[in-house]
């Protein structure tokens, strides 16, 4: 798939959103993805999974794909069964990233993290952290779109994307949809309320 297929895949689900957004880091932009519109079609799931996979580094040498929640579960699960693998995902529980419900990682344990949409990469580098906590080796990571590709060094890791979108975001001081006074704010997603 190329990038043009990819976008219009979020542009026909409506899941290119204009507006005033509060981003999961606490950044504010102009524009959201919500990928779960574009997730909730199968066909576009798996051929998404089908992309992200065509990147990894060594598959044959990944023993497991965790995903962050909330936003990562549909692409990660849906990667994880394309390529056989069990899957977990991290979660929240007071603002701290966990690993819940039973879920156990190998010492040793070969990990793909897997994200929907990357931003700071604050998510994904919580949810390293807990894998590496429990005695795992993130080995790469994924994501669907990055919305920051000059971002770089965010990961230890490699990194691969299907598509880079480079959305301009501002500190929520330092906003200026804010300072015009034109929108409110809203936190959309998994934090939010849309």
């Amino acid at each position: 798939m190329n990038e043009q297929e990819i976008l219009a895949m979020y542009e026909d689900a409506g899941a290119l959103l204009n507006g005033h957004f509060i981003l999961s880091s606490g950044r504010h932009s102009a524009r959201y993805l919500q990928s779960a519109l574009v997730l909730m079609n199968i066909d576009h799931a798996t051929k998404l999974a089908g992309e992200l996979i065509s990147k990894v580094h060594d598959a044959d040498q990944i023993d497991m794909v965790v995903s962050p929640a909330i936003g990562g579960l549909v692409i990660g699960q849906e990667v994880a069964r394309l390529m056989k693998k069990p899957f977990i995902f991290t979660e929240r529980k007071e603002g701290e990233m966990q690993l819940r419900r039973g879920f156990s990682i190998a010492e040793g344990c070969r990990i793909l993290v897997v994200e929907d949409v990357i931003t700071t990469g604050g998510s994904v580098c919580e949810c390293m952290a807990v894998v590496r906590e429990y005695g795992g080796n993130p080995v790469q990571v994924l994501a669907v779109v990055d919305r920051a590709p000059d971002e770089q060094g965010r990961f230890d890791v490699p990194y691969a994307t299907a598509i880079e979108l480079n959305v301009e975001t501002h500190a929520g001081d330092d906003c200026p949809i804010c300072r015009a006074g034109l929108l409110p704010a809203i936190k959309p997603g998994s934090r939010g309320a849309a």
